[in-house]
């Protein structure tokens, strides 16, 4: 009896130690492992076309902390769909790094039997060769992609972008006007009439290196009639560093057929130049006081709203606390004036001012800080100036005085 008793003991000691160490080793491989996420990047055509094959991009992605070592990435497609060949179901990417991704191509076929509507493919992916297979599942739009209507979709005019120039870190929109090129309802081909509706599909817009398309795709967007258009906006994310320049994200845009799509490529700008302030006078305290001008330019792009600038030094108060000029246009220059007064007089070290500058870009507020200034005070005898004038004075009436009797004696004479 007494040795069941203790060996039950030991049996529960062993089973809570390995519980315990278990459950410790958790938090470490969790902070440590790699993060896979995979995504499906895009497809083409859109909608997949019944009986012919579509191409599908896989995109897998590290978001952890650690490399992984062996990613492999499965395509498991159900009906309708079947591999291009069983051989290209598993993808080897390798060593993935953190924030770092790769993008697999697969070729699916879309069985002659398929209805229109939105299927689904699994996508299967594992850190390592002995790791555990995790599974996604994906919507692939079906459909019959063709129409006998003969108007086109064409892009009119430029994009719109909310701000027109982006800087690091902004949020914005871009907004696309579409519209049916055709003059007339109907026209002939070969003896057959058509009518010239336009039909929209589907329309993505795909983002590149350090600008993220945070809105999906628009699909069957409607019927357009001939001269008549259609807007899609779409949000987008700048990374905070990004690198100043011109980027190009991709619009494409599915019409009444593969042979009226389209793509374009959509310049976006990236400028981090914003406001610049200048001193127009010496930042000279005289006395403990003084009044300090700047110049205030609007150095980018486009315009800038909500524009105030702030000075801040130790021991110094200014007057206005912040300066507040709003809107500034490109290349706008603006003049204000501070009032500063020390608080303390007793030091004429020159001081540091910092000054801030603070500005919305479209939606986006930023505040930058422009740079450092450095702020003199000098003493004035105030008593000694007014005694030097009066004595100044003195001295021409007594000048005055003296020729006055010498011009006298000399007529005299």
């Amino acid at each position: 009896m007494s040795l069941s008793c203790n060996h039950r003991k030991i049996c529960e000691i062993a089973i809570c130690t390995i519980v315990l160490s278990f459950l410790l080793s958790m938090p470490a491989a969790a902070a440590t492992g790699a993060d896979l996420e995979v995504s499906i990047l895009q497809y083409q055509p859109v909608p997949a076309e019944i009986g012919e094959y579509v191409t599908v991009w896989v995109k897998i992605e590290n978001l952890g902390f650690s490399r992984a070592e062996d990613v492999t990435v499965r395509m498991v497609p159900e009906y309708p769909f079947t591999l291009d060949s069983p051989g290209n179901a598993n993808k080897t990417t390798g060593v993935l790094s953190p924030d770092r991704a790769a993008v697999h191509e697969y070729r699916l076929y879309v069985d002659e039997g398929a209805r229109d509507g939105i299927e689904s493919i699994e996508i299967w992916y594992r850190e390592s060769t002995e790791g555990v297979w995790y599974q996604e599942e994906f919507d692939i739009r079906v459909g019959q992609s063709t129409f006998d209507s003969r108007g086109s979709v064409q892009l009119q005019g430029s994009p719109v972008m909310e701000p027109e120039v982006f800087m690091p870190g902004d949020r914005g929109t871009i907004r696309f006007s579409l519209s049916n090129a055709a003059t007339s309802a109907s026209v002939m081909v070969e003896g057959e009439e058509f009518d010239t509706n336009a039909r929209i599909q589907s329309a993505s817009l795909e983002g590149t290196d350090g600008i993220e398309v945070t809105t999906g795709t628009y699909h069957d967007s409607g019927v357009i009639g001939p001269g008549e258009s259609v807007n899609l906006t779409y949000n987008i994310k700048v990374s905070d560093d990004i690198e100043d320049g011109t980027y190009y994200l991709d619009l494409a845009v599915a019409g009444n057929s593969h042979a009226l799509s389209n793509n374009w490529r959509i310049p976006v700008s990236i400028d981090s130049s914003s406001v610049r302030v200048i001193p127009s006078s010496s930042l000279v305290l005289e006395n403990g006081e003084g009044m300090l001008e700047f110049d205030v330019a609007n150095i980018h792009p486009n315009q800038l709203s909500s524009v105030s600038v702030r000075l801040q030094a130790d021991d110094v108060e200014f007057s206005p606390s912040e300066y507040f000029i709003g809107s500034m246009d490109p290349d706008e220059l603006f003049t204000i004036q501070f009032e500063a007064t020390s608080a303390d007089n007793s030091t004429l070290s020159p001081r540091n001012m910092t000054i801030t500058a603070d500005y919305r870009n479209g939606v986006n507020q930023h505040s930058t800080v422009l740079g450092t200034r450095q702020l003199r005070s000098v003493t004035v005898n105030e008593d000694n100036s007014l005694g030097i004038a009066v004595a100044l004075i003195l001295l021409a009436v007594i000048a005055a005085g003296g020729y006055i009797l010498y011009r006298r004696r000399k007529d005299r004479q």
